[in-house]
């Protein structure tokens, strides 16, 4: 079944966010707002979450630490014991200052590929996917807001479109979203 959206299309940023500001205000529920770079502070306006990113990158790292801590201990003390320098190469715990760049490095490693992978992942944003921009001027120089008639039930096609004319809008288009 076919969803109608509007697409409210601003040439300012600031314009945008107060309009969203009074458009949330009234009650209306902003689905999402395109933009060409991001837009500070309108996260809370239209009620975006925090991302738990930041939780995926501690558990990468984690990883990352964990693993290479493993495969040093196995490698240098275990499998091929070096003699560096002259000193002695029997535990872990007596090399460990010796260890630290490369944990470090390692744990950076794991946390920046996991979570660009993660965000590559979670955005649907692959190469060779489909755009999902409403419309290619969003990436020049104009700002879009998107409202979904399903998300306000409370509120008529036509009393959306009142309000949106209210709030400096330059165009409004609809599509039907399958």
């Amino acid at each position: 079944m076919a969803e109608k959206v509007i697409y409210a299309m601003y040439d300012d940023d600031d314009v945008l966010k107060d309009g969203a500001k009074k458009l949330v205000a009234k009650g209306v529920k902003v689905a999402d707002v395109f933009s060409p770079f991001p837009i500070h502070g309108i996260d809370p306006i239209i009620g975006v979450k925090h991302t738990r990113l930041g939780i995926m990158a501690f558990l990468y790292g984690l990883t990352g630490t964990t693993l290479a801590t493993l495969g040093m201990n196995y490698f240098m003390i275990h499998d091929w014991p070096m003699n560096i320098g002259g000193k002695p190469n029997d535990t872990y715990l007596d090399n460990v200052l010796a260890f630290i760049p490369i944990t470090f490095e390692f744990t950076v490693l794991c946390a920046a590929h996991g979570m660009a992978i993660t965000y590559l992942l979670l955005n649907k944003t692959l190469p060779g996917m489909p755009a999902t921009n409403p419309d290619p001027r969003t990436t020049d120089d104009k700002f879009v807001m998107e409202l979904r008639l399903s998300d306000n039930g409370q509120f008529s096609e036509g009393e959306l479109m009142a309000m949106l004319n209210e709030t400096g809008v330059i165009e409004i288009d609809q599509k039907d979203i399958h």
